[in-house]
């Protein structure tokens, strides 16, 4: 707490000194001398905490209190442009037509009228056909994205969107998939290449859905059974019945690799002033059937794609962060 300087008569007892005081030479009286004193030096102090070239607060402030530092940047919750990057999710893929990409429906940048994407919730038709970019990569992990952002930097977007690292669960054995430190160091590299470019782009970033829950969704259906055979995401669909023990410690790693990668996901946004990370959203968002893609069982149909929207425009909109 601060404390207050306060002037004080006579001998500075408490309600000041009522007594004579006693007089001095040439007629002087001491108290007088006293109080004279006090007013030159609280004079001085006054002019001193006014005077910032002699190492005091600026004018206008508080001694002892330092001027109040800048404020992070305000987040825009109607920026004019969208850039998107990522891998097979933002691109669409599965969502129109089995094995190829559909980026009409993509939940960030899409134009499909049915799944009203990010870009055509926050710019309408017309301009999210002139201001939406997509650049993300079917089969991209995070070491993939600070080339993507480095592209994403050159359309000077306000607002570039971010959904990466399914792909770095995904792979053939458990013991291939992205260690954290690495996606941490890739992520990392990623804002800094942005940085670069697009030094006031605001920043949104999802994180990596919930695998496990996905194969427990999809698992129930023959046909998609049939196609996670072809190796899609085998860390967690392959050998998609298993029940044993080693098959469920299997998917669990692949589970906890994600928690962890969303862990750095929102660890390192938080660096970034400019940056809104999901707060778990899609991890949390339960897919239905109705919500995945008929071809295989495991990336969004154009429904799950939809939801992916309306969660992205919720929290990019919304008047805080969600937590």
């Amino acid at each position: 707490m601060r404390k207050s300087l306060r002037s004080r008569s006579g001998s500075g007892r408490p309600g000041g000194d009522r007594r004579p005081a006693r007089k001095g030479r040439g007629g002087r009286r001491s108290g007088a001398w006293t109080a004279a004193a006090t007013a030159t030096a609280l004079t001085v102090t006054g002019l001193l905490a006014g005077c910032t070239g002699l190492g005091g607060s600026p004018s206008g402030t508080e001694v002892g209190r330092t001027a109040p530092s800048s404020r992070p940047p305000l987040w825009n919750r109607a920026p004019a442009s969208v850039a998107a990057v990522g891998d097979s999710i933002t691109r669409g893929f599965d969502a129109c037509v089995v094995l190829a990409d559909c980026p009409e429906v993509s939940w960030s940048t899409g134009t499909d009228s049915k799944v009203r994407s990010l870009a055509l919730r926050l710019l309408g038709a017309p301009a999210a056909k002139e201001r939406s970019w997509n650049h993300a990569a079917t089969g991209a992990k995070m070491s993939d994205l600070p080339g993507q952002l480095a592209q994403a930097a050159q359309n000077k977007p306000e607002l570039v969107t971010i959904m990466v690292g399914a792909n770095d669960a995904c792979q053939d054995t458990a013991k291939q998939m992205t260690p954290v430190a690495d996606f941490r160091k890739s992520f990392e590299a990623s804002m800094r290449q942005l940085r670069a470019g697009a030094p006031k782009a605001q920043v949104y970033v999802s994180s990596v859905p919930d695998l496990k829950r996905l194969w427990s969704t999809g698992r129930g259906n023959p046909l998609g059974r049939q196609i996670w055979k072809l190796g899609i995401c085998a860390t967690m669909l392959g050998d998609s019945q298993d029940m044993s023990k080693r098959a469920q410690d299997r998917r669990n790693m692949v589970y906890e690799r994600v928690v962890a990668y969303n862990d750095v996901l929102k660890d390192v946004c938080a660096k970034d002033p400019r940056c809104r990370y999901d707060g778990g959203a899609v991890f949390d968002f339960r897919f239905t059937g109705d919500q995945l893609s008929h071809w295989d069982w495991f990336h969004p149909s154009k429904d799950g794609q939809s939801r992916l929207a309306e969660i992205a425009y919720r929290n990019v909109t919304a008047v805080k962060p969600p937590t």
